[in-house]
């Protein structure tokens, strides 16, 4: 390490107990990496965090992930990829605002959907009911993190990016900003929970009036007066009752004031209702199902195909986990190319 460069990161450090909110996390506070290793001369530990994820493959193959719509061609549908970087911008512009670690932030929001498989939900949703253990997307992030980048190395990160990744989702069922035991231990992730809130709700809404499965004014009124007609209405209203509210509350929390998060909370059942769970996204749904589920037992079942894709197995991992993991991280096309060259006859050539 080159010593002249120690100061720094020491500078950064220090204008952070300046600068951040007395709840805000400082980075030389952080509790730490699974494994230890010397610090970094030019940048603070999450400063670090955010710049291994974005070097990362799973980062990469994002681009090529589902968010709501399968595989789709129009150019202007969200990616996994994308929603990701919205998270990171509204998690970020509330952060600034309320004076706590962006950095912090920013690596939380560009972690948190690491371990998302192809095809959206619906490819989380078979895994889940495929493997004993279950399967949720951000225990998976984790896993990302911690176990199956660099060769089975992991990145360690540190503890308070960790905490966030794990804790930033939940099922439809239960408080949307999470009940005590199931929000993250800094401000900082849970603002990454609630911008990813705000992020989906959004664009998904977006994305369905573009895909003609929803017309703007099919919103309910009571859900368009308080956030507005257009994509960035809402969200500069979502994003600003959060900062005001978590200003009432000290910092004590962060969330979204009664009266908007009863309206999140319809607008989500909207969604569900009339987008991710309508007729049309359900076809291609179960189709997408199909093709994970197929996938997952020729990997179970043939040997050559393990080995030729996934390698030699391993003898600490169970064979079921070592090919769930291979599954989650592909991405849609390469799902569907290995479908069809495994399961679709090719026309004889002469």
């Amino acid at each position: 390490m080159d010593k002249s460069l120690e100061g720094i990161r020491r500078d950064l450090e220090e204008r952070e107990f300046l600068i951040l909110h007395p709840r805000a996390k400082r980075s030389r506070e952080t509790r730490g990496r699974m494994y230890p290793e010397e610090e970094c001369p030019l940048r603070t530990a999450y400063q670090r965090d955010r710049d291994r994820i974005v070097h990362s493959k799973a980062f990469r193959r994002l681009k090529h992930k589902t968010q709501v719509f399968i595989a789709p061609t129009g150019d202007h549908y969200r990616t996994r990829l994308t929603h990701t970087l919205e998270v990171s911008q509204i998690a970020r512009t509330i952060g600034k605002a309320l004076r706590l670690n962006e950095d912090l932030i920013e690596a939380i929001a560009l972690g948190h959907d690491l371990g998302h498989t192809p095809f959206g939900h619906s490819g989380e949703k078979m895994l889940n009911e495929l493997m004993s253990c279950g399967f949720k997307h951000h225990e998976q992030s984790l896993r990302v993190v911690d176990i199956i980048e660099k060769g089975g190395k992991g990145l360690n990160l540190t503890w308070e990016v960790r905490d966030g990744i794990l804790n930033h989702s939940k099922g439809r069922t239960g408080s949307i900003i999470g009940e005590e035991g199931e929000r993250a231990e800094t401000l900082e992730g849970r603002v990454v929970r609630i911008a990813d809130i705000v992020a989906y709700l959004s664009h998904d809404l977006d994305d369905a009036t573009r895909a003609g499965l929803l017309n703007p004014q099919d919103v309910p009124a009571s859900i368009r007066v308080v956030l507005g007609d257009r994509h960035s209405e809402r969200i500069h209203n979502l994003v600003s009752d959060v900062i005001w509210y978590s200003m009432e509350l000290e910092l004590s929390n962060i969330s979204f004031s009664p009266r908007v998060l009863k309206v999140v909370n319809d607008l989500r059942e909207f969604l569900f209702e009339r987008v991710y769970e309508s007729p049309p996204l359900k076809r291609e749904v179960d189709k997408a199902r199909k093709i994970i589920e197929d996938l997952f037992y020729a990997f179970l079942t043939k040997d050559d195909l393990f080995l030729r894709e996934i390698g030699p197995p391993s003898e600490l991992v169970p064979r079921d986990v070592q090919v769930c993991d291979y599954i989650a991280g592909m991405t849609d096309r390469y799902a569907l190319d290995l479908y069809i060259s495994l399961f679709v006859p090719k026309p004889w050539m002469k």
